[in-house]
């Protein structure tokens, strides 16, 4: 059996169980220190906390320690790791290879996304190193996911909603060389997400301040089924940084998706236990969004004239988009009239797309909050009144990015989270026995014997037996089905049968955990002969080698010479960047496309309004704050394109 999991993301231990509550197989927290968002650190106490509830439903807690490291760290790393384990985390996502040289509890290492596996000869050699899980790229199509799945039998991750990093994970060097804020230390400064001026060769501005590496958010919610069959068993969402509201949304509507999808296949289970209820329909686009994309799951379909596929970027804003209502029809003095069939609620942000088409470079937003709504007119009265409506047009697309009704749902308590149970009641002269049977035949159950025999009792008791029993409260469980074994009917208080039923749940529940520590897994760093890393691994800064263990463990894989990590402090990655040989950059994101200059795909994307000097010569050189970037365009490498940094003129 398959077993697919759905990974939520947490800040802390409160949305982490808001996650469980709400669907997901498994949540992925910060460690204390060492993680990719080092804003979104959690104590051992707290991780510990969502571990123990989280193993209530079988799920997992997976603790990202995602961060290169230096030596003076390692040996800290070490000890909280152990912390961790014992404190019941499931699993640890890495990305400093020096790791798997320390004395480590057995603990499942998964290899981060930071680790940029894009191809199946770098997924072969991160499971001969003891893998147990990997996070594949961003960037990869199904047919590239599939192909690696081909080649190796460790687990497969891959991201299918939130955020997206510009750069492929782990090769993005633009925020550390702009200000020191390294994304492989955790704290990258979200550099991509400025505004930006584009130049040509000549010098001629092609686009002044815009978001120009700034992307889409990810929703492959189509496509689930597609990746679990090319090989993916865990379908992760993004937003350690999120609210808990973006948390429980996201994670319903794909609970509910994915419960659909496993329905139908009998080959196909879910990681964890129970099904859950909510007060609220899920609608990603109420969550922040900044549209969204499927980010090439497709191969480059973007390229293909048949395709109708959004754009990944949106140059407009970083900030979220939310969800597009409708357009306006008509501005009065202080209203305007909006077509739209969404519900729409006082207090609701809005904003208004002022441009003449969706992609246009000469867009702008216009934001306000609603004040008051006439559903009978469609009139929308916003907050500002005429200093809001001086600026709108017919035409004009509205959207909305917070739908007050909607997280005024979501802040009170939204899901409850139920593992269906057997009960089997037996009832003799004078002793009562209940049993509760979970899905995995884990069973347990409770007793009470009386001095005297029960009285008989006047009406036939089954149903009330029924009753009484299957009110399973606030315990984990529901009831799937009851029997009776019944000598004779006998009347058995309701508070007798009430303390039966309690017993018998928190047996269950003791019974289940004592499952749960049978199954824990072995040790599993028991590695193979090392694939070679040669031309797998790059030589320079970009291997990411910050200590002495990790360039052990690259000496054993063949190469003996590897450099510094950017980050050393000999600064011998700066140096090599601002020599203009290293890429600080790679990305899939072609701005050359975008704009409609590439030479093989030229269908313009964007209204051309901003830039009149037709074919654009090249190279381009992108200024992002007082810093210049040129732009190398790699069509022949799939359309990836790098970054190089050049000196900004004196």
């Amino acid at each position: 059996m398959k077993q697919i999991e759905l990974l939520a993301p947490a800040r802390d231990a409160e949305v982490g169980i808001e996650a469980v509550n709400h669907g997901a197989d498994a949540v992925y927290i910060g460690a204390p220190l060492f993680s990719a968002r080092a804003a979104a650190g959690v104590s051992v106490p707290d991780i510990e906390r969502l571990a123990t509830y989280a193993h209530r439903y079988n799920a997992r807690t997976i603790v990202a320690l995602n961060t290169l490291l230096n030596d003076e760290e390692l040996p800290r790393a070490g000890q909280m790791i152990r912390q961790l384990w014992e404190a019941g985390a499931d699993a640890l996502i890495v990305q400093d290879l020096g790791l798997l040289r320390l004395d480590l509890p057995p603990i499942p290492l998964h290899a981060s996304t930071q680790m940029d596996t894009r191809t199946p000869e770098k997924a072969q050699l991160l499971e001969s190193l003891g893998f147990r899980r990997i996070v594949v790229a961003r960037e990869l199509s199904l047919g590239q996911i599939r192909e690696i799945s081909s080649r190796v039998q460790t687990e497969l991750e891959c991201f299918v909603h939130g955020a997206l990093c510009v750069s492929v994970s782990g090769q993005c060097y633009m925020s550390a060389w702009l200000n020191g804020r390294s994304a492989n230390r955790g704290t990258c400064a979200q550099s991509c997400r400025l505004p930006m001026d584009l130049y040509d060769a000549e010098g001629h501005p092609i686009v002044r301040q815009r978001h120009l590496l700034s992307l889409r958010d990810m929703n492959r919610s189509q496509y689930l089924k597609e990746l679990i069959e090319a090989g993916v068993t865990s379908l992760k969402i993004e937003g350690r940084l999120k609210d808990i509201t973006y948390v429980k949304n996201v994670t319903a509507y794909y609970r509910q998706l994915l419960d659909r999808i496993l329905a139908g296949q009998d080959d196909w289970e879910p990681v964890s236990d129970g099904s859950c209820t909510y007060t609220f329909e899920p609608n990603p686009a109420a969550s922040f969004n900044r549209g969204f994309t499927d980010y090439y799951l497709k191969g480059n379909k973007e390229t293909k004239s048949e395709a109708k596929a959004e754009p990944v970027w949106n140059f407009l804003t970083p900030k979220s988009m939310g969800e597009k209502l409708g357009r306006i029809v008509r501005v009065m003095r202080d209203s305007f009239e909006l077509e739209t069939k969404a519900g729409i609620h006082n207090g609701d942000g809005l904003m208004a797309l002022a441009g003449s088409e969706p992609n246009a470079l000469d867009n702008s937003l216009i934001g306000f909050r609603l004040n008051r709504w006439d559903p009978q007119r469609r009139q929308i009265f916003p907050l500002g009144g005429t200093q809001i409506t001086r600026q709108l047009r017919p035409g004009m697309e509205v959207w909305r990015n917070r739908d007050h009704a909607f997280d005024l749902l979501l802040s009170r308590r939204s899901a409850e989270r139920k593992i269906p149970v057997d009960l089997r009641f037996e009832v003799t002269d004078n002793e009562l026995r209940l049993t509760l049977t979970d899905p995995h035949g884990v069973e347990a159950a409770a007793s009470f014997c009386s001095e005297t025999p029960f009285e008989p009792a006047r009406h036939p008791q089954g149903d009330n037996y029924r009753r009484q029993l299957t009110k399973l409260g606030d315990s984990l469980f529901s009831a799937r089905s009851f029997s009776l074994q019944a000598e004779v009917e006998r009347f058995v208080p309701g508070s007798v049968l009430n303390s039966l039923r309690r017993q018998a749940a928190e047996n269950l529940e003791t019974a289940r955990e004592k499952h749960r520590s049978l199954k824990k897994e072995s040790p599993v760093l028991q590695r193979k002969l090392p694939v070679s890393a040669k031309d797998i691994l790059p030589t320079d800064f970009r291997a990411n080698v910050l200590n002495g263990k990790a360039r052990e463990v690259c000496e054993e894989l063949g190469i003996a010479d590897v450099a510094p990590a950017f980050e050393t402090d000999n600064g011998a990655g700066l140096n090599a960047v601002t020599a203009g040989q290293t890429p600080v950059m790679v990305t899939r994101h072609c701005l050359r496309y975008a704009l409609g200059e590439c030479p093989n795909f030229p269908k313009p994307n964007v209204s051309k309004s901003a830039f009149p000097h037709g074919i654009l010569a090249t190279p381009w050189t992108l200024k992002i704050e007082d810093k210049k970037f040129l732009l190398k365009f790699g069509c022949k490498n799939d359309c990836m394109s790098e970054i190089f940094i050049i000196f900004a003129p004196k």
